[in-house]
């Protein structure tokens, strides 16, 4: 059995193993495959596992050993679902990739925001601490997120985490749906 990663570096830029997934069968593993490569890469394939390289009717028609296609992301824009649901071709994805995550990547910036990180990091540098006259550096206005009001749009998987994250920061969250 034939199975190809189009694009494995937006899921292993080289910290884990694909050793399992290679004892499933004959596995060729590109890091990233362009819209002008894919055929020539998928050709023969019985599985393809892909997260951005998109997979047109026209490609898939053009597949005829293809019978699985993995999306490694969470949603199906990248596949003719309906192209693959006419051959019988399953496709799944993975709902609940990067929820934890990217809720964590929306706080890193909640609280670089509030924080100035990035910008007490660079005065820091430029030693303005040493040099400040009292004991502490403010050079931005304190905030403090406990009270503030998280809008959050759509409470999926990734929404409801955000919420969670508010909550326990002491924040009041609105949410709207689609």
């Amino acid at each position: 059995m034939r199975i190809v990663v189009l694009d494995g570096y937006t899921l292993n830029p080289g910290d884990l193993s694909w050793e399992k997934l290679r004892s499933l069968g004959e596995c060729t593993i590109h890091d990233r495959t362009s819209r002008e490569e894919t055929f020539g890469r998928a050709r023969d394939a019985a599985i393809i596992l892909t997260n951005k390289t998109v997979l047109t009717r026209d490609m898939i028609a053009r597949l005829p050993d293809l019978r699985y296609i993995g999306v490694l992301a969470t949603g199906y824009n990248v596949v003719d679902i309906e192209a693959a649901a006419q051959r019988g071709i399953p496709v799944t994805n993975v709902p609940e990739y990067g929820t934890d995550s990217v809720a964590q990547m929306v706080f890193a910036h909640v609280l670089d925001f509030c924080n100035r990180v990035a910008g007490y990091s660079e005065s820091v540098r430029r030693g303005n601490w040493s040099r400040s006259e009292d004991f502490c550096l403010q050079e931005y206005p304190l905030v403090e997120l406990s009270g503030k009001t998280m809008g959050i749009v759509g409470l999926g998987r990734i929404g409801t985490a955000v919420a969670n994250l508010s909550i326990a920061f002491g924040m009041d969250v609105h949410v709207s749906e689609k």
